[in-house]
Formats: C-alpha cells, structure tokens, sequence
C-alpha cells in the first residue's frame, strides 16, 4: 500500500508560511518563495547572532573610551592600568558605570591615574 503524503505535507507547508509570516510579498503566500525566504532569515539569525556580540563589544570600548578622555586617561591607559593592578572589570561593566554611575568610574580612573 502506498503512502499518501498530503497530511505530512500541508503540516510541513504550514509551518513554513508561519515562519515567513512578516515577510512581504509573495514570500507569505507561495511556498517556493517562504522556503527560500526562511533559509535566508535563519542564516542571517545565525551570522548576526555572533555579530552582535561584536557590535556590543564596540560600543562598550566608545563609552570607556569617551568617558575615561572626559577625565583625561585614553582608552588604552586605563585598560592596562587595570591590569596592571589586577582590577578585573570586564568591559561591560564598565561601560554600564560609565554611562550610569559616573562617580564610580571617576574613582576607577582615579586609581589607576594614581598608581600610574
């Protein structure tokens, strides 16, 4: 007895349409097209999730970097400064008191002027 695929299909068929629901065009209504489109999008998911990481990194080194000049010690003086005197901030957490906690920062950046 053969086996009829159509319940299997439509299931399939379905589910893929779902995913492509704010896509525009045909891609919401045609198969083919939903297909192709939700490849695409979960391969630029995949490569963007990685890429965030990247892009967040970035912008914590731009507010150190601005708010440790503000006080008159670049970005890469006061990363070796830390090191040096094993304080261990990681970036996030700097950038987090930099915008946040000014004074904070200002008492890091004064440390490490300090122990220059």
């Amino acid at each position: 007895m053969r086996v009829k695929r159509g319940v299997a299909a439509h299931a399939k068929h379905k589910k893929t349409l779902a995913a492509a629901k704010g896509m525009q065009h045909y891609r919401t209504r045609s198969f083919r097209l939903a297909k192709q489109g939700v490849i695409k999008s979960l391969r630029y998911a995949y490569r963007d999730r990685r890429n965030k990481k990247r892009d967040l990194r970035a912008l914590w080194i731009t507010r150190i970097n601005n708010a440790s000049r503000e006080l008159g010690l670049s970005y890469s003086q006061l990363i070796a400064g830390l090191k040096k005197q094993g304080i261990s901030l990681d970036r996030k957490v700097l950038a987090e008191l930099a915008v946040n906690n000014p004074k904070a920062f200002e008492a890091i950046v004064k440390t490490v002027k300090e122990n220059k």
